[in-house]
């Protein structure tokens, strides 16, 4: 029904903007232009710069015929072109979409045929991985994308040129866009992130430019984060776009202190040396930092802010990075959510708990991102909340702005996570009385470690190809260092012989290397009486 407030009082270009981060970008450059932006080994950029590079990439693509819904691959460290790339992709609307730097040479070559590859963007240290796998997409599924060298600064090492371009020099030829405009309609796609998937093929989540908008502004709300932050990249930027910090940052004018590797020296120079005030990462990060000697340690009097997800933080972890005065917050998320969507967030009363009592309050999964309409647990089947009584399992579930358009080319598995009008995470939780959430298991047997995602069901598939086995079953250890770890348990065939260190090797050959299993037991494996493994016995003899 029209009102009186409907009439003569439409959308115009004066009025509505589709939301894009990439106008964070564009902003700082006008108001912020003459201050850093980039600090990556020697180099130097301002923020004027940084949009004038990112400009001109999105020119040089444009130039390749890169428009509105095209697929650009990227496989890059955490250097400044993994961050213009972020910036020019998007300006062109067109998609981006990171490969994790850690992944084999077939996998690499499945997700750029599945994304669409047009044009990819490639490390030279990257090189005798990405050769295979660009030989693999094309001879396999007859896809050959425009490859881009990247021969960043600071690599010293080898690597032969794949593509008929080189990043810098195609920068060089092209003349900067006069805008970095964004979509058209904020709905379009921004991204699509791989996750490594639980049964089959991994699913290429696809995000938009309004939820990476909402999520970049969520990112600063939940930290509170000033402008000008120095942010150092020890999160992976292939991880879910770097949770939407490549545009939180450009929103306050802030600093990337870029890093191609992440060590504890690496880690605290640029700290000292740098003045970096905020850092995310899985705990594994946080507790290298921890474990440095105190000599690397010295020097930084800067408050120091850390973001932590993957498995909860050990109170190990807590405790440590309290006495060095670091402060840390733990963010719940998934792919589908654009990295964290949810936060412990610390009420003040709880600084004047105990230690372990602190852990426990700031190990909780949270509430729901300002900006994400809604985050709760309910019973899957009969999709009513939970009792908030710490007690009664349910599984996690989110609605809102900062949830995925849905999975890449599977209509019905996107259908199946959105039953109900809410997105299901398949995580296992309790909603707490004061309706913060806690995980209790997680029903698709991810093993989360170092900030990876881990399929049991992939590592029991190559344990499988070993004529030797039998039965296997693979579950999440907890391990000081990295969170999680694959251990396999193991019933061989009345012939088999294989050892421990056969088996691990054989995954070595057939996965990722940390997909591995770490440990190998050889021990009845528990089934019910149709020949069901029974993984939570497994799960509990582990723990």
């Amino acid at each position: 029904m029209s009102t009186i407030f409907d009439q003569h009082l439409d959308q115009t270009r004066a009025n509505y903007v589709a939301l894009s981060p990439v106008s964070f970008v564009e902003r700082s450059a006008e108001v912020f232009g003459d201050l850093p932006a980039v600090i990556h080994g020697a180099r130097r950029y301002d923020w004027r710069t940084l949009r004038d590079r990112s400009a001109r990439l999105a020119a040089a693509l444009r130039g390749l015929g890169v428009g509105r819904g095209t697929t650009v691959t990227t496989m890059l460290p955490n250097t400044p072109e993994m961050i213009e790339a972020h910036y020019a992709v998007p300006a062109l609307n067109a998609v981006i979409h990171t490969l994790n730097t850690r992944l084999d040479a077939s996998t690499l070559a499945w997700q750029m045929n599945h994304a669409e590859a047009a044009v990819v963007l490639t490390d030279r240290e990257f090189a005798p991985l990405m050769g295979p796998a660009l030989r693999m997409l094309e001879e396999q599924h007859g896809r050959s994308p425009v490859v881009i060298d990247v021969c960043d600064s600071e690599y010293t090492g080898a690597g032969e040129q794949l593509g008929a371009h080189e990043y810098e020099a195609l920068l060089a030829a092209h003349e900067p866009l006069a805008q970095l405009d964004g979509p058209a309609d904020e709905w379009d796609a921004i991204a699509v992130s791989y996750t490594s998937g639980t049964t089959g093929d991994p699913k290429g989540v696809v995000t938009h430019h309004r939820g990476a908008y909402l999520n970049a502004v969520c990112n600063a709300v939940t930290w509170t984060m000033p402008h000008f932050p120095r942010y150092l990249w020890t999160l992976p930027m292939f991880h879910c776009n770097g949770w939407c910090f490549p545009w939180t940052i450009a929103m306050l004018g802030g600093v990337h202190v870029c890093l191609r590797r992440v060590d504890a020296p690496s880690v605290l120079a640029a700290m000292r040396d740098h003045g970096v005030d905020h850092y995310c990462g899985a705990p594994i990060v946080h507790n290298m930092i921890i474990g440095a000697p105190a000599e690397e340690r010295a020097g930084i009097r800067q408050k120091v802010r850390g973001m932590v997800a993957a498995a909860a933080p050990p109170a190990s972890m807590i405790e440590g990075m309290a006495n060095l005065g670091f402060d840390i917050t733990h963010v719940y998320g998934l792919t589908e959510v654009y990295g964290p969507a949810s936060v412990a967030v610390k009420r003040d009363s709880w600084a004047t708990e105990n230690i372990s009592e602190q852990t426990r309050l700031n190990g909780r999964q949270g509430v729901r991102y300002v900006l994400q309409e809604g985050m709760t647990v309910m019973d899957p089947e009969s999709m009513s909340e939970v009792p908030a009584d710490g007690e009664t399992m349910g599984e996690i579930m989110f609605r809102g702005n900062i949830v995925m358009k849905g999975y890449l080319k599977n209509p019905s598995t996107t259908e199946k996570a959105f039953a109900g009008g809410w997105f299901h995470t398949g995580d296992l939780a309790v909603l707490e009385p004061d309706r913060y959430v806690k995980i209790k298991d997680r029903s698709k047997d991810i093993i989360i470690s170092g900030g990876e995602n881990i399929s049991s069901l992939e590592v029991e598939d190559a344990l499988y190809q070993h004529p030797d086995v039998q039965a296997c079953a693979v579950v999440a250890m907890p391990h000081e260092k990295w969170g999680e770890t694959p251990v396999a348990y193991i019933e061989l065939r009345p012939e088999g012989t294989a050892t421990a260190e056969e088996l691990i090797a054989h995954c070595r050959g057939l996965l990722a290397a940390y997909k591995a299993p770490r440990e190998i037991r050889f021990e009845p494996i528990p089934k019910t009486s149709t020949g069901k493994i029974q993984k939570f016995q497994l799960r509990e003899r582990v723990r």
